[in-house]
């Protein structure tokens, strides 16, 4: 289902609001030659964001630009398909970031190289945006993971003296995912109305918590050899816990829109989410606005993680007549005042990805100082998404074995040992020589200590062997 909405902006009301950086008239003449509105799909829940940046691109170049509204979930397979059968005319796109390498091998999407050294660049971009050396698109959400807690759960005395009663331990914001853990089955009471947690454990986002567990052992993805590494002590530990963390779960089958109407019912200890997350809960009317406290991911031993695991990225499509117009507007949208109207916009859910953003006072009041804080850390030093070729297959392969595993269809070693075998496949399919490249150069983007840890992969519980071998 597509939704289409022409966005026809009064320039007068925008008279004070910059031009892009190129001449004053480019964009214009660009739009003149392409004869007919610009055409941009979009996620859906993301209109509001994106409304702003058009208003601001129509009053300076009289350019007008039509939306195509989509399913968030679908949005890169409607931009692969497009590329093949060009019938909605989409001249940009706003894919998920993890989805660039497979569209650009797929040939959907524009190297924008080219174009960057004649227009200029307004942002560094995110590490997703950049594949094979080349550049791909403009990083416009920090959608780094954390975690919200109720704070009339976390913070009553008598809950507290209980629970260290129970466990030795203080109940304090969890740095570790057992702490996480031990506080979601103490909380969890169904019998009292209450639950411990309400993270995931659907196809679409199930395979991100197991990555973060994975990567809080001291997992890595991949060995120094592009074989699979998942066999683990780190790998099968992480499925495990997922598992016995279900038994203390709500709404575990929710998408992301009703995840976010159930937490704020206000009878759930813990959730996990993004930005966005943040601004359902604390919009005005919202159940758990003022209720929340913000921690980070949990991670390993007494270090918290972060994980940059979603983000929306501008991009050109691969039919787009007249890329140079796509381009100015890509780079408009990332520029510090368009992408800062984004970020502030109440009913969207693009988060900050410029320092600037932490210090506008429209944003600070969207998400509130502290959970800006957490952001602001997280967002220093992620560990990526799987950002080499084929990561679709890679995660599919992985989401339908976790899946089994947490319905109890199969136990957690086999489950990954399937998947080392599909993931080892993928790789020789991708080309393993080409493949490793890739991972290496991932690797490299890793937070220090999983660089340090890579060459020290966890024990493996079925033995592998190099390519080379």
């Amino acid at each position: 289902m597509y939704r289409r909405r022409t966005f026809l902006t009064a320039a007068s009301a925008f008279v004070g609001w910059p031009a892009l950086g190129a001449p004053a008239d480019s964009a214009a003449v660009l739009a003149e030659r392409l004869g007919r509105p610009m055409r941009l799909l979009v996620p859906d829940g993301s209109q509001a964001n994106v409304m702003p940046v058009i208003a601001r691109f129509e009053a300076a170049h009289g350019c007008k630009i039509e939306t195509i509204v989509t399913d968030l979930d679908d949005i890169n397979a409607t931009l692969l398909l497009e590329a093949i059968l060009p019938e909605m005319q989409i001249d940009i796109a706003l894919p998920a970031t993890f989805g660039i390498p497979d569209l650009s091998e797929a040939g959907a999407i524009l190297p924008l190289d080219h174009l960057a050294g004649r227009f200029g660049l307004s942002s560094p971009g995110g590490i997703g945006d950049r594949y094979d050396n080349r550049l791909w698109g403009f990083q416009t959400d920090g959608d780094v993971y954390l975690m919200f807690y109720h704070r009339e759960m976390l913070e009553d005395p008598q809950e507290q003296a209980r629970y260290a009663d129970d466990t030795g331990a203080a109940l304090a914001v969890p740095r570790t995912w057992d702490d996480l853990d031990r506080q979601m089955a103490f909380f969890h009471r169904p019998d009292q109305g209450r639950y411990g947690g309400c993270l995931y454990r659907t196809a679409t986002y199930a395979a991100w918590e197991w990555w973060a567990r994975f990567h809080a052992r001291g997992g890595l993805p991949f060995d120094s050899d592009c074989r699979a590494s998942i066999t683990n002590d780190a790998g099968v530990g992480a499925l495990e816990a997922m598992i016995a963390a279900s038994a203390h779960l709500t709404g575990a089958e929710l998408g992301l829109f009703d995840n976010w109407t159930r937490y704020n019912r206000g009878d759930v200890y813990a959730n996990i989410g993004w930005g966005g997350t943040q601004k359902a809960l604390n919009r005005p009317g919202a159940g758990m606005r003022g209720r929340v406290v913000h921690g980070p991911l949990p991670g390993g031993g007494d270090q918290p993680l972060a994980y940059f695991n979603w983000g929306w990225s501008y991009v050109v499509a691969r039919h787009c007549p007249v890329p140079e117009l796509a381009y100015l507007f890509c780079d408009h949208a990332v520029s510090p005042g368009p992408s800062a109207d984004a970020v502030a916009a109440l009913e969207g859910y693009f988060d900050p990805f410029r320092a600037e953003h932490y210090d506008d006072p429209r944003i600070i009041a969207a998400y509130g100082d502290t959970f800006l804080a957490e952001h602001r850390k997280a967002m220093s030093d992620p560990i990526p998404d799987l950002y080499i070729a084929r990561r679709n297959e890679y995660f599919e392969s992985l989401t339908a074995w976790l899946l089994r595993a947490l319905a109890g269809h199969t136990d957690p070693e086999s489950a990954l040992g399937y998947v080392s075998s599909r993931w080892d496949i993928i790789t020789q399919q991708a080309g393993a020589d080409a493949q490793c490249a890739r991972w290496l150069h991932l690797q490299d983007r890793y937070p220090e200590r999983f660089r340090q840890a890579g060459a020290q992969q966890p024990a493996k519980i079925a033995p592998g062997r190099s390519w080379r071998q």
